[in-house]
């Protein structure tokens, strides 16, 4: 098996593992990097401390190894490389919110890479959660409702400068995420393309649920996202600058906590492209609609979002 290439070591029941002696590069052997994505299967998102090594150039050629890699539509990459987003705190780069990554795009990122840079002295964790374990916590018949439903999922609002204070850069950073418009639909059930998983397609980019009154689309969003975010459905891991954390894109939410004040934090995020999500009866998310874009293909893009 090849995970027994890896020392590995769960850090929660249900999700997440810490992979350790490990030293990350784009030139890792392709058995052990095989050993890296059987383990990312099973446990979601892994966990690797120490890889101070790593830059840019050296995270975004260590992504590569994942895919094609993709840059937010919206907002600027990092100057001098091609795919990676800082996100800073100064900067409007922290959120409060459980999400999935760029679910508003039709093909949304199937795994993003992060890296700390800069971490408060306390404070700044990040928690995810198990999607697909959420969904077979479900009961049989609330499991079997969410089979048939479908969400609009879009970036017209501005989750993350809700913690901006002044006015003129909140307006500044709105303009910014949405200056285009993305539209969704997207089964809240989407079968895993490698695992065959079942997993919940939430988190705070749907407006709402399809063929349902507003109040009706509420309430049951706030019941499925209940299960996804059970404490003994997620894993909170505590920053060291150096560590670099990879998730399923596919099959999590995750959850940046902003609990550190005026403490400066940075991380830089690599995400790789994903693939249009399928539902249980084999219907394929549609794009309803792309507003203000200047690239009539860019719909078919992935992209990712701005807070981890």
């Amino acid at each position: 098996m090849s995970e027994a290439l890896l020392n590995l070591h769960p850090v929660a029941g249900r999700i997440g593992a810490e992979v350790r002696d490990l030293r990350l590069s784009g030139d890792l052997a392709p058995p052990t990097f095989a050993a890296i994505q059987q383990a990312l299967s099973r446990y979601k998102v892994l966990f690797f401390r120490g890889q101070q090594h790593l830059d840019d150039a050296g995270q975004e050629s260590f992504a590569r190894l994942w895919g094609d890699l993709v840059a937010h539509p919206t907002v600027p990459v990092r100057d001098g490389t091609d795919y990676l987003l800082e996100l800073d705190s100064v900067h409007g780069g922290r959120a409060n919110s459980w999400h999935t990554d760029v679910t508003f795009d039709l093909a949304y990122p199937q795994a993003s890479i992060l890296r700390a840079v800069v971490i408060p002295a306390a404070g700044g964790d990040t928690v995810w959660a198990n999607t697909a374990q959420a969904y077979l916590d479900l009961p049989a018949p609330l499991r079997q409702l969410a089979d048939q439903l479908w969400a609009l999922h879009t970036n017209d609002y501005d989750y993350a400068a809700r913690f901006k204070t002044d006015d003129a850069g909140l307006k500044r950073y709105r303009e910014i995420f949405t200056s285009t418009i993305y539209e969704t639909e997207h089964p809240v059930v989407r079968v895993h393309p490698q695992t065959g998983e079942r997993t919940l397609v939430l988190g705070h980019f749907v407006k709402k649920l399809l063929g349902y009154p507003t109040a009706d689309s509420e309430h049951l969003l706030q019941l499925l996202a209940s299960y996804v975010t059970r404490l003994e459905n997620t894993v909170r891991w505590r920053w060291s600058v150096g560590d670099i954390a990879i998730w399923d894109n596919r099959a999590t939410q995750h959850y940046a906590i902003n609990d550190y004040g005026d403490q400066h934090r940075v991380v830089r995020r690599v995400t790789i492209a994903g693939d249009v999500p399928v539902a249980i009866d084999g219907r394929r998310s549609v794009s309803r609609n792309v507003r203000g874009k200047t690239d009539p293909q860019h719909s078919e893009l992935p992209a990712l979002a701005v807070a981890s």
